[in-house]
């Protein structure tokens, strides 16, 4: 059994602690945060032992891993912390505040040796699972387009996201924040991404940052998709997913729904109805695959390195090509920022 600690006791991290619960072959026993209240009432609802500071923590449980569940400016000195005691880490999506520090984060745990592993749950999402099962068994021939539309709007008023108000304080938040979930999906379905255009405007004045993009991706497989965003426009009904999704082969095509359905031309092929968990299940999905693959040593599926040049690089190409308006590959950001 992996011993675990958690660091962030916020509005996520409750959802990361009902996963955890359920997860096999490791135990999250305690937990962080420098708001004492919160820890208080966090720790009590979940039977952790409590501790203001992450180096204490460090120090009394001697960890197998770290949960980095913090607003992303904290997550570079955890990463340090914990990659030079030989911990291992999940770190929370955004992987940084900017590429530079993203550079960072994986460079301190490959110099260290420790094992890091990106929190990016969108593409462990039972729905995605089955559509790339389909994908790969062919079931919709070559697949040529994409279209993803994401909706919520929980971004109006003057004060927009009740559940995670820093948001409006992020000096870039839809893309590096929202759509890397997406960026980071459609790379999981159909492979690298060799160039993006992107346009984004601010709709809530009350936001600091970009709320809405539009984004154009080519994939170095041919595919080519659109990723199209914004936190005011309300969904079109109900349901688990976040987003639309319509994907389109020389054969048939594949549909997701707000509800989780995956339809096959015009079967439904897969449904979710019942499943527990934070939208199908992809919290627990992401924790399992972190704890087996310690157990196993097996290779990650988003390791730090390499979700810093294929998937971070893509979000830095977008905020390129927003600001000067333009195409932007992903290999020449990866390659001003000695990425790669």
């Amino acid at each position: 059994m992996l011993k675990g600690v958690t660091v962030g006791c916020g509005f996520f991290s409750r959802i990361q602690m009902e996963s955890w619960k359920r997860v096999a072959g490791a135990e999250i026993v305690a937990a962080c945060d420098l708001d004492g209240e919160r820890l208080k009432s966090f720790t009590s609802d979940f039977g952790l032992r409590g501790y203001s500071a992450a180096d204490e923590m460090f120090e009394a449980e001697k960890p197998d891993f770290v949960d980095i569940a913090t607003r992303p400016a904290g997550h570079l000195p955890l990463v340090r912390m914990a990659a030079k005691r030989g911990i291992a880490a999940l770190c929370q999506k955004p992987m940084a505040d900017t590429w530079e520090d993203a550079g960072r984060i994986a460079k301190s745990a490959q110099h260290n040796g420790t094992r890091l592993m990106l929190n990016e749950n969108w593409r462990w999402q039972a729905w995605y699972r089955h559509i790339k099962s389909l994908l790969d068994a062919g079931r919709i021939g070559e697949p040529f387009s994409y279209h993803i539309a994401t909706r919520q709007r929980d971004g109006v008023g003057d004060k927009p996201f009740a559940n995670q108000p820093y948001f409006t304080e992020m000096e870039r938040f839809l893309v590096i924040e929202v759509l890397v979930h997406h960026i980071d999906t459609a790379r999981f379905l159909f492979g690298d991404i060799d160039e993006v255009y992107c346009q984004t405007g601010r709709l809530n004045p009350a936001v600091g940052a970009e709320d809405f993009a539009l984004v154009t991706l080519r994939h170095h497989s041919g595919v080519r998709g659109v990723i199209d965003g914004n936190r005011v426009s309300e969904p079109d009904e109900s349901g688990p997913a976040m987003e639309t999704v319509r994907i389109e082969g020389m054969e048939n095509k594949i549909r997701l729904g707000h509800n989780g359905a995956v339809v096959l031309g015009d079967d439904v092929v897969f449904s979710v109805d019942g499943m527990p968990g934070y939208r199908g299940d992809s919290c627990r999905a992401t924790q399992q695959h972190f704890v087996d693959c310690l157990r196993n040593d097996e290779e990650f599926e988003t390791e730090a390195t390499d979700y810093l040049r294929r998937t971070v690089a893509v979000v830095e190409a977008c905020y390129v090509s927003a600001a000067e308006n333009r195409p932007v590959r992903v290999s020449e950001v990866a390659v001003m920022a000695g990425a790669v």
